[in-house]
């Protein structure tokens, strides 16, 4: 394990909170397999104090940092620098330092297009889609399921109005999509079951004793289901998927590619996919 010193490259995820993130983990054994003299971390800071932070952050030097709840839509306020995906998203989850100042970037989308492509061996190409969350990961799945030719989306969240402002992004961004929000309970099993591919955007299944916000008579054969929590190898919600017939799997594939994706941002260099990959692994299945 490398020691940090006074030559040290440093990173960071920022959240609040961060206790779950795994980041650190795939991201420091990147560092440790490949020699570099690098180190990642995680701060829990409130927001209020974000752009605070990352300002001292680009004085002491580091190099880049990541960005989770809730703060993503905060920094896509402040940052005047913005990549094309964060722009679309309205969402910053990467940032890059420099002499010039901050530069923000969004890699959730490409991180779940690869995920799909990993754990299901396909792509969003008309495919209808559930989306059952609309907040920040939740958001950046339904507008990049409307840009990557799907045919159809289908929203759910327990703040309706939030679903119908996502919804009006779409229509927007594609017109040729058809749309629509489920704003009554008993219509979200319904609409889970007609989907090609239903993805769970809640916080719902973070904690191990949560139940599944939908039943096994919510899924069938043939679909696949991404629940996007990653700390467990299988939530509550892919097990009643799995019961109901349905293809699963869990974040860590998101949290992979999105984070290879930063890595190369920050670095220039193409991330070591297996290494990261089975970092992740064993902090997830030997739970």
């Amino acid at each position: 394990m490398i020691k940090p010193g006074s030559k040290t490259e440093h990173f960071a995820v920022l959240g609040h909170p961060i206790g779950h993130s795994l980041s650190p983990v795939m991201h420091n054994a990147a560092f440790e397999s490949m020699g570099m003299d690098a180190c990642y971390m995680a701060f829990d800071v409130h927001p209020d104090r974000l752009m605070e932070v990352l300002n001292a952050m680009k004085h002491m030097g580091f190099v880049g940092v990541n960005l989770t709840v809730p703060h993503k839509e905060t920094a896509f306020r402040e940052f005047t620098d913005l990549d094309e995906m964060a722009q679309l998203m309205g969402a910053v989850n990467t940032v890059a330092f420099s002499e010039d100042g901050m530069a923000g970037y969004n890699t959730d989308g490409y991180g779940f297009l690869k995920a799909l492509e990993e754990s299901f061996g396909g792509s969003l190409d008309g495919r209808t889609v559930f989306v059952l969350g609309t907040g920040g990961a939740g958001r950046a799945v339904a507008l990049v399921s409307a840009q990557n030719s799907a045919s159809g989306i289908t929203l759910a969240d327990l703040d309706e109005e939030r679903s119908r402002r996502v919804c009006s992004e779409i229509e927007e961004l594609n017109p040729l999509v058809d749309v629509s929000v489920v704003s009554d309970k008993a219509g979200l099993a319904d609409a889970s079951r007609s989907a090609d591919i239903v993805v769970q955007a809640t916080p719902i299944g973070m904690k191990p004793d949560d139940p599944s916000l939908l039943g096994p008579e919510a899924f069938r054969e043939g679909q696949w289901v991404l629940d996007l929590i990653y700390m467990y190898p299988t939530t509550t919600f892919m097990a009643a998927a799995s019961e109901g017939g349905a293809s699963t799997a869990n974040g860590l594939g998101m949290l992979l590619h999105q984070g290879a994706r930063a890595f190369t941002i920050w670095t220039g260099i193409e991330a070591p996919m297996d290494v990261m990959r089975e970092a992740l692994k064993k902090a997830v299945y030997k739970k």
